[in-house]
């Protein structure tokens, strides 16, 4: 997946409130953000195989330390303690931080083929194979963002211009990318591949921008 995992960030604002947008986009896609690095060290693996399904071309060899159920849990109890240590929530906060990104795997299991694992070291790999079906895809995934922006939307209200142009654009920007890679062609390599997951950052930090522009509904 990719914008219904920010669809997750986006709707856990109702949950945790007081933890800012860039947090929880940070804390949705934390797997995607560690990936790109280990394969980039040589740590884990991705090969480009056109019609490895109908979705992706991208065909995930290797991903325990980023991906597995294993990593994403004690990775979602790390930022939740950092969140924690930082900002001295609790519990909404940190539990909601943890649980996102723990989130992560269950969306990936859910439109993966069976290539998630479930532990850093075992041969076990699930995945129900949405993204075997366009279309399915397209209606879950665009669901779960659109319930998702509604919630923050529903949540949170513009404190100036940019709080509300600025959230537009970002959510037209999310939808553009997301349908110019799943109908554009193939990537050229892995390593291609990586370097451009790195801009996921440039992401959490249009969320933190965006936030601090924005202020919590009362009643």
């Amino acid at each position: 997946m990719f914008i219904g995992h920010f669809g997750v960030g986006f709707g856990a604002k109702r949950v945790a409130p007081a933890v800012s947008l860039g947090t929880l986009f940070l804390a949705s896609q934390l797997a995607d953000l560690i990936w790109p690095n280990l394969v980039l060290l040589g740590i884990e693996r991705v090969e480009i195989r056109p019609g490895a399904t109908a979705v992706t071309p991208l065909d995930f060899v290797s991903y325990p330390y980023s991906h597995s159920l294993l990593a994403l849990s004690l990775w979602g109890v790390v930022l939740g303690a950092l969140f924690w240590t930082v900002k001295r929530q609790w519990p909404a906060g940190p539990i909601t931080v943890a649980v996102v990104v723990l989130s992560h795997w269950a969306l990936d299991a859910l439109s993966h083929r069976p290539d998630m694992p479930l532990t850093l070291g075992g041969t076990t790999r699930v995945g129900l194979g949405l993204w075997n079906s366009v279309p399915g895809t397209l209606i879950v995934e665009i669901s779960f963002f659109a319930v998702g922006v509604a919630v923050y939307c529903g949540v949170t209200k513009p404190r100036d211009r940019i709080g509300s142009l600025g959230l537009w654009l970002l959510i037209a920007f999310l939808f553009v990318v997301y349908i110019a890679n799943l109908f554009g062609p193939p990537p050229p390599s892995s390593t291609a591949v990586a370097w451009a997951a790195q801009s996921m950052w440039l992401l959490v930090l249009w969320g933190y921008w965006i936030d601090r522009h924005r202020q919590l509904r009362r009643g």
